[in-house]
């Protein structure tokens, strides 16, 4: 694999701002959403801004990422959330919808961003150190951005893809799911844990389609 052998520094250098921008960025995207949806939440408790260090959670975006890192595995994390009262959307139910797709466009965006970082290194400077560190970066933006994709479309409230399925269904349905969100987090534990292929294989797909996007070749990445 590429990163095998990477000692633990030279793995944390290569992802630590991958995993920062992922996991900020996306709940950026879902508090700039939400705004613009009409809910001003955020902006009065001073977590929205342009600036993502102060959506740093020690723990989820820092001491669990570094951990999984260092050790291998399905990579996660979680950012200090930005807060959002979706009963002052404009339109609660439909808007609920666009303010979770902002975090899945977000991850697509910064996917394509990484994937062209690659090809750019591959094209411009194939041997040079400086642009082979930049390289492996941009397969580590890519990864985590397509991990938490991935993640984040298991139907599950408050997972992206569940608020999304609460939007769109009828309310008697939608109130049923959102019932479900207290447990989500040990129902996602137990997916990974248990049945990683279910979001290993999307992943690799995902990933190799990105890359034939670009024209990148698997050989070219090391």
């Amino acid at each position: 694999m590429l990163f095998d052998d990477f000692s633990i520094a030279q793995k944390l250098a290569v992802w630590a701002l991958p995993v920062l921008f992922a996991i900020t960025l996306r709940e950026m995207a879902h508090g700039f959403a939400a705004r613009a949806c009409g809910d001003m939440t955020g902006v009065a408790t001073g977590r929205l801004s342009a600036n993502p260090l102060k959506l740093v959670d020690p723990i989820g975006t820092v001491l669990v990422p570094g951990i999984l890192i260092t050790i291998g595995g399905f990579l996660m994390g979680w950012p200090k959330p930005i807060p959002i009262d979706f009963s002052r959307l404009h339109h609660p139910k439909r808007d609920l919808a666009k303010v979770a797709a902002a975090g899945l466009a977000a991850n697509i965006a910064m996917a394509v961003f990484w994937a062209a970082l690659i090809k750019f290194t591959i094209v411009f400077g194939p041997d040079a150190p400086s642009w082979v560190g930049l390289r492996y970066m941009g397969v580590a933006g890519v990864s985590i951005n397509l991990a938490l994709l991935v993640l984040n479309l298991l139907p599950l409230p408050p997972l992206d893809a569940g608020r999304i399925l609460i939007s769109v269904l009828p309310m008697r349905q939608a109130m049923a799911l959102a019932k479900v969100e207290p447990y989500a987090f040990f129902i996602v534990l137990g997916v990974l844990l248990l049945f990683r292929e279910l979001l290993f294989w999307p992943l690799v797909i995902s990933q190799g389609l990105l890359f034939m996007l670009f024209g990148i070749e698997g050989a070219s990445l090391y």
